[in-house]
């Protein structure tokens, strides 16, 4: 498998984790309000971030998993994460992300996610990306939904977190339906690291 690349969009630079990452991947995605979205742990355990960082680099070797610190271009400052676990036979990908909260509301999700769709479709030869969000997290299904992905379903009570099982939403685009209604390129440079 290849070397995770570098995606550059307009305001954010997705490179891969590095393990310097992992005291700020525990602060921020450690957040309450972030975890309450997710299914990351809360309270987010020491030594956690450094074991998931490592196994990231295995599931990209084999080629598995397409994982991205989101950072600011310029200041590289650590905001995010977003991943696609891949299905190579069913040539599709699973979407998740996470955008530390004092970054929500700016638009930075949205341009992430877009942006790994984009790898998704044009470099790793996908047919199809989906995501699952918590129904009662509307905004993630924003996000999803301005990046060209459909309303595809409501799965009652799939999940359990925090004692409390859960409904959540499943979106999803094809790569040709993406290519239709993409207005322009989301990645300004994809270069291996």
């Amino acid at each position: 498998m290849e070397n995770q690349p570098i995606l550059a969009t307009d305001r954010l630079l997705l490179r891969p984790f590095t393990l310097a990452d992992a005291s700020m991947v525990q602060r921020l995605a450690g957040d309450y309000a972030v975890a309450a979205t997710t299914l990351l742990p809360y309270p987010y355990p020491d030594g956690l971030a450094e074991i998931w960082i490592a196994s990231l680099r295995e599931g990209i070797d084999r080629g598995e998993i397409a994982a991205f610190a989101v950072t600011l271009a310029g200041e590289g400052g650590l905001i995010g994460g977003v991943r696609l676990q891949i299905d190579r036979g069913h040539a599709r990908g699973e979407l998740g992300f996470w955008v530390a909260r004092p970054c929500w509301g700016r638009g930075y999700a949205t341009e992430a996610v877009r942006a790994v769709i984009e790898y998704g479709f044009s470099v790793l030869g996908l047919h199809r990306v989906y995501a699952m969000h918590f129904s009662r997290n509307p905004a993630s299904g924003r996000v999803m939904e301005k990046c060209g992905m459909l309303h595809e379903g409501r799965l009652r009570e799939h999940i359990r977190r925090w004692g409390v099982f859960e409904d959540v939403d499943v979106r999803g685009v094809l790569h040709d339906e993406w290519r239709e209604r993409r207005t322009g390129p989301a990645i300004r440079e994809c270069r291996v690291s």
